[in-house]
């Protein structure tokens, strides 16, 4: 078990927390690598029941690494942005029921990890934030499938475009939370969720998980096209400068050049 990756058992459900929590549990690459990992030993283990995903400290997760991020040609950008899908497929594919935990922020990976949960438990005072523009870039982690399947095309479209943020009362207004719970208690209302959907039957909620996986497009055409996309995203003059301007603590100044 990875120290990026916490595990914890209690009885047929496994919490999975996110540990990076003094830099608000960046999606980074090695933090991808173990994620996949535990979610992949979790789904094949018959004795788990139902998964909890969430994050140690006070916030879920505040997105991508910026920090490891810089200019890449496309085709090795692609081979990352398919490593970080993975773990969306899994989720999204894997037979068991996955409960996420938000507390505090879920910001760019942070809003694509949770919007594939089959369940989204949060605080009303939760920020949820999907743009990448600031720094040149769309997103990507599967957000273009699970995003518009939760909240539908308007308010996607209003996230990763505009750049809107939603709390928790209006994320559990449009659909990306499932359930609110009060602050800090959001771990323990997912325990709870997770551990009702455990007492249930695992073939029939696996067929049921595949057969929504199905309903609304092809899944992996999205898929396919956004990591197209970001790839192509990567090898630009505006990523090298959103990311400068990051580093900087200094506004972006986008040109649209390649």
């Amino acid at each position: 078990m990875s120290c990026l990756v916490l595990r914890d058992d209690s009885g047929p459900v496994r919490t999975l927390t996110l540990n990076d929590p003094d830099r608000r549990n960046p999606v980074g690459l090695d933090l991808r690598i173990a994620l996949l990992g535990e979610l992949e030993t979790a789904m094949a283990d018959p004795a788990v029941r139902a998964i909890v995903l969430t994050g140690a400290g006070p916030v879920f997760c505040a997105g991508g690494d910026l920090k490891a991020m810089g200019r890449k040609p496309a085709a090795e950008a692609l081979e990352l942005l398919e490593s970080a899908q993975a773990v969306v497929r899994t989720i999204l594919a894997g037979p068991t029921p996955v409960v996420a935990a938000v507390e505090a922020a879920a910001f760019g990976a942070g809003v694509a990890l949770a919007s594939a949960c089959d369940r989204v438990v949060a605080t009303a005072g939760t920020r949820f934030r999907a743009t990448f523009t600031g720094v040149g870039l769309c997103v990507d982690m599967g957000i273009f499938w699970s995003l518009p399947q939760r909240v539908g095309i308007a308010w996607a479209r209003r996230m990763l475009l505009f750049g809107d943020t939603a709390d928790g009362t209006r994320a559990f207004g449009i659909g990306l939370v499932d359930e609110l719970a009060e602050p800090g208690a959001a771990l323990t209302a997912a325990l709870a969720t997770a551990r009702r959907v455990a007492q249930g039957p695992p073939a029939a909620q696996a067929a049921v998980k595949a057969m929504l996986g199905l309903a609304g497009g092809d899944r992996e055409a999205v898929l396919s096209a956004e990591a197209e996309h970001q790839s192509t995203l990567t090898d630009t003059r505006d990523f090298a400068e959103g990311i400068a301007a990051f580093r900087e603590r200094r506004p972006a100044v986008f040109t649209g050049d390649a």
